[in-house]
């Protein structure tokens, strides 16, 4: 996987790819579920966690984002995992990978939890909810973006180290004489 492997078995690329299909259901149904019920600012947000006499809209009860809360950690989670993971054998530093996969986890974490607190703490944790969300929808594109360029892009095949002693020339591996 780190010398790009999966660039070049059939089967690993056929698997991840429909695995970024779903990935990009996903990103897209993740978005239009949010802007159906919220906007970008902050009162759209407080009007749907805390109700609005405006739009006759009643607050959201404990038990219904307890049951939001339940489906989502397990499957962003996982999600998460998956393409953080294959981001790992990108070529990129170090540094950069540590702070990515924590930002996108952190995004995801402080989605599901600004949620509770804009409604049981404090509205002014909107803010919050608007920021993470931005966060984890452009953390998730470019995994999958990312992901997409590896797989579609395909490398000229590098020989293996085994494969360059072999194709040098016969006489450059003859032992020297000794004089």
């Amino acid at each position: 996987m780190q010398t790009g492997g999966f660039q070049h078995n059939p089967f690993m690329r056929l698997t991840l790819l429909w695995t970024l299909l779903f990935a990009g259901g996903l990103w897209c149904t993740n978005a239009f579920m949010y802007f159906s019920r919220m906007g970008l600012t902050p009162t759209s947000v407080q009007a749907y966690y805390l109700g609005s006499e405006e739009e006759y809209s009643a607050p959201r009860s404990k038990e219904s984002m307890l049951e939001v809360t339940h489906a989502h950690l397990p499957i962003m989670g996982v999600v998460i995992l998956m393409l953080t993971h294959l981001m790992i054998f990108a070529p990129y530093s170090d540094g950069f990978k540590k702070a990515f996969i924590a930002a996108s986890f952190g995004s995801a974490l402080l989605g599901e939890a600004s949620s509770w607190l804009v409604r049981f703490v404090s509205p002014h944790f909107a803010w919050l909810k608007i920021a993470a969300f931005i966060t984890f929808q452009a953390c998730l594109a470019f995994l999958i973006a990312g992901l997409a360029r590896f797989l579609l892009v395909r490398p000229s095949r590098r020989p293996l180290d085994d494969e360059e002693e072999d194709e040098r020339p016969i006489r450059s591996r003859a032992p020297r004489a000794r004089v």
